[in-house]
């Protein structure tokens, strides 16, 4: 499993949450974790960069956030982050900075690293996105078995228990996403890999490849 570990997957400095990956192994370890940490980290920012404009809402004075926005604490969103219209932050959110959370994208217990792009009708659930991560219109991440087992992460003949109910995606550094693609829960996606428009994704996808489809993932060249 190592093309699962965090340090293989991210570069931990491009994010708020340094202190809380470098903690764990492995990235779905780190889901339980994302509530405290916020609640804590969010009442030592800096007042003069970030607003507290809710209960365990921190959000920082350059951001760009729409009117018709909703944002449920606890979340922080940093540096020049746009949250535009109709968005719908349920909680448990970290936004990185420069990031985009798009026109009714919902996000939930997820942490976007800086210059994440979810745009467009996305769905980003118990799930940790990369620097630059971008995923295409209408793509998300299932965070549910649909016989509501627990997850497991498969990975050629190899699986690991998480003893968790919910994962969505961890989708590595510089990620593309494809519009209208389903990653189902537990997928791993490693760095600069690319993801087929209308794919259903499952399982570890390696760094550096361009999945097609589950009987096609070609490496880069």
């Amino acid at each position: 499993m190592e093309e699962c570990r965090i340090k293989n997957l991210y570069n931990i400095d491009e994010t708020i949450a340094k202190s809380l990956l470098e903690k764990y192994e492995y990235p779905w370890e780190v889901l339980a974790h994302i509530e405290e940490f916020i609640i804590n980290i969010g009442n030592t920012l800096n007042k003069e960069e970030y607003k507290q404009t809710a209960e365990n809402v921190w959000i920082h004075k350059s951001a760009n956030v729409y009117e018709s926005a909703y944002i449920k604490g606890p979340c922080i969103i940093c540096e020049n982050a746009e949250i535009r219209h109709c968005a719908f932050i349920r909680g448990k959110a970290i936004v990185g900075k420069d990031a985009v959370v798009g026109n009714s994208t919902e996000l939930k217990n997820v942490i976007l690293f800086n210059n994440v792009q979810v745009p467009h009708y996305n769905y980003v659930g118990d799930s940790i996105l990369g620097y630059k991560a971008h995923m295409g219109a209408g793509s998300i991440t299932s965070n549910v078995k649909s016989d509501k087992k627990l997850v497991v992460i498969k990975n050629k003949n190899k699986t690991y228990e998480t003893n968790i109910k919910k994962i969505g995606a961890m989708i590595g550094d510089n990620v593309e996403v494809g519009c209208g693609c389903v990653l189902n829960p537990g997928t791993i996606i490693g760095k600069e890999s690319n993801i087929y428009p209308l794919s259903s994704v499952r399982g570890v996808i390696p760094a550096n490849s361009i999945y097609k489809n589950c009987n096609e993932i070609v490496t880069k060249k």
